[in-house]
């Protein structure tokens, strides 16, 4: 069964490597150091707070980009 994370989470992931290894991370989280390094290429150094902040600024840019090729002549 895969594990879903809230962006949130990923972020609070990558944060904890400041404290522990990213093995231990990975191991406890039940996931692969490769998708840890995705998230960490995804997320960088992002807080909690401000992942939450880019998924609303991305999910406004989706629906401004369907508004746009909405009201484009074709």
């Amino acid at each position: 069964m895969k594990k879903t994370f809230t962006e949130e989470q990923i972020a609070l992931a990558l944060h904890q490597t400041e404290r522990t290894s990213v093995e231990d991370v990975t191991r406890h989280l039940g996931i692969s150091q490769a998708t840890f390094y995705r998230w960490k290429s995804k997320y960088g150094g992002l807080l909690p707070s401000e992942v939450k902040r880019l998924k609303l600024i991305e999910e406004e840019n989706r629906k401004l980009k369907q508004l746009v090729a909405e009201l484009s002549p074709r």
